[in-house]
């Protein structure tokens, strides 16, 4: 995992891992404003040929980094994150119920988004 460099492109609402050129792995995410503010992960994908070396628990660690640093909270509600954070809870705090329904909701509102 040395050679990966994660960056966020939060316009794009992506957090992705690169690796030289080529990204090889992303979670793409939403920011939902209210209730309260968050980072909505939506989708975490790797590609095939940098399956098993990390990448998605890196992105997953890097989002919730991004969300302390910022103040805010993750509202998860891609499976992989999830279950990352059910595994790390000393690093990613649990969201608060309201957080994940208002996420679901927008989910909902733009479908043609994720």
């Amino acid at each position: 995992m040395s050679d990966i460099e994660i960056r966020d492109d939060r316009a794009a609402g992506r957090l992705e891992a690169v690796a030289g050129d080529d990204v090889v792995g992303r979670i793409e995410y939403f920011v939902l404003d209210a209730p309260g503010r968050a980072l909505v992960p939506v989708h975490t994908i790797v590609e095939p040929a940098h399956e098993g070396k990390g990448i998605a628990g890196s992105l997953a660690h890097e989002l919730y980094a991004i969300a302390q640093r910022e103040g805010v909270t993750v509202a998860p509600l891609c499976p992989y994150v999830v279950k990352w954070a059910e595994r790390h809870p000393d690093e990613a705090p649990a969201a608060d119920p309201e957080l994940l329904r208002a996420a679901k909701d927008w989910l909902k509102a733009h479908p043609g988004r994720f």
